[in-house]
């Protein structure tokens, strides 16, 4: 580890973004294992929400996933710039903010990464994301409504 993921390590455990990450990690039943660059990785996370391949509180990267799933070099890259997001902001601040630029993502595309700030910032493409053009909020919110009305009813 160099010495800014130290203090990254440090950082986020002080402003408490990476033990909310333990404890949503807790929640869903993952089992807890350190990585590199001063993450640890949360596999086997077993709640719905939210839906992603992984997801970052934190130094804490969490995901349904194996260990394995974090071969991927541009996804682990992706992954800890969240983990900066969360030093930059001063830990829990970056969960609703990343809440806003999903809303703001998915009106201006329907989609809720292409223009969110924190998924660029990220690097879409190392995430695995697929950029949406920016389009008439008419369509979005056709699209919101035929997805709504194509999800089957009852339990």
């Amino acid at each position: 580890m160099t010495g800014w993921q130290w203090v990254k390590l440090v950082g986020n455990f002080l402003n408490l973004s990476s033990v909310a990450g333990v404890l949503v990690g807790t929640l869903g039943r993952a089992r807890l294992s350190r990585g590199p660059r001063g993450l640890f990785f949360a596999t086997g996370y077993r709640l719905g929400f939210p839906v992603a391949g992984a997801f970052t509180i934190g130094n804490v990267v969490l995901s349904k996933h194996e260990r394995s799933y974090f071969d991927d070099a541009a996804l682990l890259r992706h992954e800890e710039r969240h983990s900066w997001q969360y030093f930059c902001l001063f830990g829990l601040p970056m969960l609703p903010l990343y809440g806003v630029g999903v809303v703001i993502s998915f009106l201006l595309t329907g989609d809720p990464a292409s223009r969110n700030p924190f998924e660029r910032l990220a690097n879409l493409q190392d995430g695995g994301y697929v950029e949406h053009p920016v389009q008439p909020l008419g369509k979005t919110v056709t699209q919101a409504f035929s997805v709504l009305r194509s999800r089957p009813k009852g339990p």
